[in-house]
């Protein structure tokens, strides 16, 4: 009969290495859930095991506090989500349950927000949930236009504020930029950073080209960094069967001055060239 016992082992350490993998996202999720600061209107689910009762959902009024059973008002605002659990305990632990066993969670987000501005699909404000990064709040959006540029820039102020700070506003902020293509690329050297309250995000409409001449669809084409002769030509559907690609030329203003350039296929566009393809003679 043959042995199955190193057969039977490789099994054992395989299943539990994956329950170890699986189960390491969900930890680091909960620890950075916990550290969420409570706000006013926030709506929060406590239970409090084998107390039914007592469990539920409370809103968070504007002073930050809010009342509970048995225990009175409760002061939530300003304080983590593991914070405000321990403080709960403490106060149905004086005189009332022996070891209570609480947990607290957020049930709605409202007292923390982040806005998105620019080339997105649907710019406006969304709550602040949890531990949201970046691209979180870009999806949410969304995601960008065909228009956008591949900056995305983070204007961080105070918290709390009424609306998206403007980028170019005075005061105390802080400005952070990050590469669109990177960002959606994972790319290891980028971080996805975790957004705060108050941020604002915008994203600024690509630079355009002019392409004109005998192309299939003349007309102003958003371009991104980097982008050739070719590959602009390629946005207006191509050269027609009576362009003269090999005479393609650009029209650049140069410190205010017009210049008509002969350019290779490869050449680098800038903004606000014009690409001309000029027709065949025969």
């Amino acid at each position: 009969m043959p042995d199955n016992t190193f057969s039977f082992s490789f099994r054992t350490i395989g299943a539990l290495l994956m329950v170890l993998t699986l189960s390491a996202p969900r930890v680091a999720l909960t620890q950075s859930a916990g550290d969420y600061v409570i706000g006013a209107q926030d709506v929060l689910s406590i239970a409090v095991f084998d107390q039914t009762d007592l469990g539920g959902k409370y809103a968070v009024e504007l002073d930050g506090s809010f009342t509970f059973p048995l225990v009175g008002r409760v002061q939530a605002g300003g304080l983590t989500i593991r914070s405000f659990e321990v403080e709960l305990k403490k106060r149905l632990a004086d005189g009332f349950f022996k070891n209570p066993q609480v947990t607290v969670a957020i049930e709605q987000y409202r007292s923390q927000r982040v806005f998105v501005t620019g080339e997105v699909r649907s710019p406006g404000a969304y709550p602040l949930t949890g531990d949201m990064t970046l691209i979180e709040a870009l999806a949410k959006a969304g995601s960008t236009t065909s228009t956008a540029s591949e900056e995305v820039v983070v204007v961080r102020g105070t918290k709390g504020v009424d609306g998206p700070i403007a980028i170019d506003a005075a005061g105390d902020k802080e400005i952070l930029r990050f590469n669109l293509k990177d960002l959606q690329s994972g790319a290891a050297a980028v971080r996805n950073i975790d957004l705060r309250d108050g941020d604002t995000i915008y994203i600024a409409r690509a630079e355009l080209v002019y392409i004109f001449g005998e192309v299939k669809n003349p007309a102003a084409y958003p371009i991104k960094t980097d982008t050739t002769v070719l590959q602009a030509l390629s946005l207006a559907g191509g050269v027609t069967p009576n362009g003269a690609i090999n005479r393609t030329k650009i029209i650049r203003v140069v410190e205010g001055d017009k210049r008509e350039i002969s350019v290779k296929l490869t050449a680098i566009v800038q903004p606000g060239d014009t690409i001309m393809v000029p027709e065949r003679y025969f």
